[in-house]
């Protein structure tokens, strides 16, 4: 008698894509804590903004997004440029300053950009991103082009002109923007209710007449689904939208900050809510995740910032003679016109 062949376990695309959302959530989550190490062991210089805690709002947005779509990040960009497709080893190099980095080592940690993905870059300028995303939307828009742009700013920016100047444009012109409110409640070292009267930013930007919402930044799935209605809507024509996401930071605003301002017990309950610990175990208990597949993703993830930081290590630094280049232009003004 032939023996009985198997049918093949049929594949769970919903399983596939959380897994997947595990997965960059897992890439930003280890890649931060190596760079935290990095910096105390002085491999990396300057400032740097670590993305802990808050690696649901990058992951849950950028999964909707079209690769023609444009990306403004903060200073607190890494998990974004991650998430959004920027190769790991680039990103590494960029904070050890060499010239294999996405902005050729010249930009640093606050600094990055990556043309490939049209990731436009992260902005030292508290709010300074929203006037660049109000100008790329009213480009494509001018132009036809079926794009969307995300911004992505901290609620501290909502104190900031930009913010009042940049949303009323974008809702006159009816562009294609989506506004990435990442509220993590501390605007460096100040409390959200001690620099805002007004606590709702969503309902702050709903009064330029955008469709605006809150939703739970510690949870990817929610994010997602948030982030994909309001850019199915922007595409069909809704006009710029604005996602309020409630987030939390787990370590301090910067390696540089001793973070006196927050209760150590806030800090301790708001690490329950850990995004990405709630994934994996969400996944675990509905079946969509086992212990070696979770074992398995932080292997290769392991692998992989050990090879991006091998790479950042032997590349080279820029040569000085090159130190002028991209600073001006050698080109008369008849050449330019």
């Amino acid at each position: 008698m032939a023996a009985r062949r198997r049918t093949p376990a049929k594949a769970d695309p919903a399983a596939e894509h959380e897994r997947e959302l595990l997965r960059t959530m897992l890439r930003i989550r280890r890649f931060e804590e190596a760079c935290a190490e990095l910096y105390s062991a002085t491999k990396i210089r300057g400032f740097l903004h670590l993305y802990v805690g808050e690696e649901a709002v990058a992951t849950g947005v950028m999964s909707v997004l079209e690769p023609d779509d444009a990306v403004v990040s903060t200073y607190r960009e890494h998990g974004h440029a991650l998430a959004r497709g920027v190769p790991m080893d680039a990103l590494m190099a960029e904070m050890f300053g060499r010239q294999t980095g996405c902005s050729r080592g010249r930009g640093g940690s606050m600094h990055l950009f990556h043309a490939d993905t049209r990731f436009v870059g992260g902005n030292a300028i508290v709010g300074g991103g929203l006037p660049l995303a109000v100008g790329l939307g009213l480009a494509d828009h001018l132009a036809g082009r079926p794009r969307v742009t995300a911004c992505f700013f901290g609620e501290g920016a909502a104190a900031e002109g930009e913010f009042h100047e940049s949303l009323n444009l974008a809702a006159l012109w009816h562009l294609p923007v989506l506004f990435v409110c990442e509220n993590n409640r501390y605007a460096m070292g100040t409390s959200l209710a001690h620099e805002h009267a007004r606590t709702d930013i969503a309902l702050r930007a709903s009064s330029y007449g955008m469709a605006a919402w809150a939703v739970d930044g510690m949870d990817v799935r929610a994010v997602e689904e948030s982030a994909r209605q309001a850019v199915e809507a922007i595409r069909h024509g809704g006009g710029p939208h604005f996602l309020e996401v409630r987030t939390y930071r787990f370590r301090a605003h910067s390696m540089y900050d001793p973070d006196r301002y927050r209760p150590k017990a806030e800090v301790a309950e708001e690490k329950t809510h850990d995004p990405v610990t709630a994934l994996a175990e969400l996944m675990t208990s509905e079946g969509r995740l086992t212990d070696r597949q979770l074992a398995t993703l932080e292997k290769e993830v392991a692998a992989e910032i050990a090879a991006a930081v091998e790479h950042a290590e032997q590349a080279p630094l820029e040569p000085v003679e090159d130190l002028t280049r991209f600073v001006h232009s050698d080109r008369t003004p008849a050449e330019v016109t």
